[in-house]
């Protein structure tokens, strides 16, 4: 497949804000694209070379070997380079201007070698060759990963070179979610987007677009119903509601719920088979390596031969084996003696859930079907035990086994719907989940997780940095990102300063077209970047448009004082706090307001 024909489409899309005309660009690209060849364009249009659950090295090149590549290719020096670089702040820019100049300037010589010495590029080779670039380590790779780059990049024709050059930066910015990439697919190969939900399902439980893609390709709709679960591919997991008040949480959930501790840990998607284990993170990350004490813990307590369960790992005081803090498990992640750090920092795993079985795809069966099945694999031991749960239909018994276990050191319950129709639905949220929290002492009842969609310029002490962010809340019904508040305080200055070189890589020359905003910040974000945020309550405002008109005409939903709290490194964007959680918050805030009067 010609790469002028991708690059032709991703200049198209960057210049789009309007998300149906993106998903008619997709449609019109993937008629284009080979079968053979669409995973590979699926996975480049997410700016990647594979999923990130695989655990393969990731594209992202330095400035500095991404410069001496560009020099090499255009016959440019290296201060050439870097002076374009600073006045353009795009190196995919400053290649293509480049390139351009260079084919431009020598008249007859350049056009003569270009036409003689250049190879035409296709995605395969592009594609190919970057896994390559990716895959080059030890002594002499830097060399090698230069020069692979610097090949391509010759036989680029300026608009490649653009684009070439920001998927190795990991700086593609084309402002398409999966979302889109999957009404596309149904569009494409099914013929209307009401195939939609079926080519999500089988995203859901094989976390991999570019290969349902190819599947969907190559085979047709009908391939995508007999989807499995398939070990070593993650399952994305399935998310919950938030609710504070017992009665209300029991009567969503049909009266009488499954009801188990919320442990304040990292929430694992453990795959087996046989004497191989992976581990997958909430946002689908291999964090084996993290882990390998939970690794000879599955290998010893789980029965069966090929499983895919589910459960939380959490910190435990190795002299007292009380739980600890979330918190602590970021000494996993920073410890290159893993070994050492498992004495410092030891777990143990509560599982909630299994979703597979020797062949048996067990998403599709109700929760207590799921439990008895959970039990029958597991040999329990005092590290590796199923999560403490009861069954009740009483709001008392579930304040007071909230309470318990808040005494205990979990964050709160989860409440989970028994009746036959609760299946495991696996990357949505809904109501047959919901997490009952403790009280943050707060006039908010709970805290909500925002996304960043643009910053503002400090001022005073703060001038020079990020003073503000503008947060912003998921609407899964239209796949955007609604303003929900500005929020300057609650950061340490250590936050601060590192706030400027946490958002250059998603910082965007305009607004993103998934983001549905009135204000104007000094600065666009990509939804990227997710945060714990608190505040004094909610408001109505006219200057955001998460639920706008949703409770008064002209104005949407608001946090009053808001003040952050953590970043969370665990959430994808799309596993942020959505907007119709914010609005039942807005409308429990009212009734209590209301039984106070």
């Amino acid at each position: 497949m010609d790469l002028q024909i991708l690059v032709q489409a991703f200049s198209k899309l960057e210049r789009i804000t309007s998300r149906t005309q993106i998903v008619l660009v997709l449609v019109d690209l993937f008629k284009k694209t080979p079968p053979e060849t669409i995973d590979k364009v699926i996975y480049l249009i997410q700016g990647k070379l594979w999923p990130e659950w695989k655990g393969l090295p990731e594209l992202g090149v330095g400035e500095k070997f991404l410069i001496k590549a560009i020099a090499k290719a255009t016959r440019a020096r290296e201060s050439e380079v870097e002076n374009l670089y600073k006045k353009l702040g795009d190196l995919g820019k400053v290649a293509e201007n480049l390139k351009s100049r260079a084919e431009s300037a020598g008249a007859g010589l350049v056009k003569f070698m270009g036409a003689v010495g250049k190879e035409k590029l296709s995605v395969e080779k592009v594609y190919e060759t970057l896994v390559k670039v990716a895959l080059a380590a030890g002594e002499g790779s830097r060399d090698v990963k230069i020069n692979l780059i610097a090949g391509l990049l010759t036989d680029a024709s300026p608009l490649e070179a653009r684009y070439i050059v920001r998927l190795i930066e990991g700086r593609l910015r084309l402002g398409i979610g999966d979302a889109a990439i999957m009404d596309a697919l149904a569009i494409t190969y099914a013929g209307s987007q009401a195939y939609r939900p079926l080519v999500e399902r089988a995203y859901n439980i094989r976390a991999d677009l570019g290969n349902i893609a190819k599947i969907l390709a190559k085979s047709g709709i009908k391939a995508l119903e007999g989807i499995k679960p398939e070990v070593g591919v993650p399952i994305r997991p399935m998310l919950a509601e938030r609710l504070s008040d017992p009665h209300e949480i029991l009567a969503k959930v049909g009266g009488k719920a499954l009801v188990e501790y919320k442990y304040d840990g990292e929430r694992a998607q453990i795959h087996k088979k046989g004497n191989d284990v992976w581990i997958y993170s909430r946002r689908l990350e291999n964090i084996t390596h993290q882990y390998p004490d939970v690794v000879e813990m599955v290998l010893q307590s789980i029965k069966s031969n090929e499983v895919i369960i589910e459960g939380e790992i959490v910190a435990i005081d190795p002299e007292t084996g009380e739980m600890k803090p979330f918190q602590e498990l970021m000494h996993r992640k920073r410890k290159h003696d893993i070994h050492e750090i498992i004495k410092e920092c030891p777990v143990a795993v509560y599982l909630f859930d299994i979703l597979y079985k020797d062949g048996e795809d067990l998403t599709l069966k109700p929760i207590m079907e799921r439990r008895k099945a959970l039990i029958e694999v597991v040999q329990e031991t005092d590290r590796f035990r199923i999560a403490q749960y009861m069954i009740t239909d009483s709001p008392e018994e579930l304040e007071k086994f909230f309470l318990e276990a808040i005494e205990n050191g979990a964050e709160g319950v989860m409440i989970k719907a028994i009746h036959e129709k609760a299946i495991y639905q696996a990357g949505a949220r809904g109501w047959l989940w919901i997490k009952y929290k403790r009280d943050y002492k707060s006039e908010m009842s709970d805290t909500v997780d925002l996304v960043v969609v643009g910053a503002f310029a400090g001022r005073g002490r703060r001038a020079g940095k990020y003073g503000a962010l503008l947060m912003a809340a998921y609407d899964p019904d239209t796949d955007t990102f609604k303003t929900v508040c500005k929020v300057g305080s609650g950061f340490t200055d250590e936050d601060l300063e590192k706030l400027n070189q946490m958002l250059q890589p998603y910082i965007t020359p305009h607004k993103h077209p998934r983001v549905d905003c009135l204000m104007k910040p000094d600065v666009w974000v990509v939804p990227a970047l997710v945060a714990e945020i608190i505040g004094a309550e909610l408001t109505l405002s006219p200057l955001h448009t998460c639920c706008k008109n949703m409770v008064r005409k002209g104005v949407g939903i608001s946090i009053r004082f808001p003040r952050f709290i953590r970043w969370r490194d665990d959430k994808g964007p799309e596993d942020a706090t959505t907007t119709k959680e914010l609005l039942e918050m807005y409308k429990r805030q009212l009734r209590r307001i209301e039984e106070v009067r």
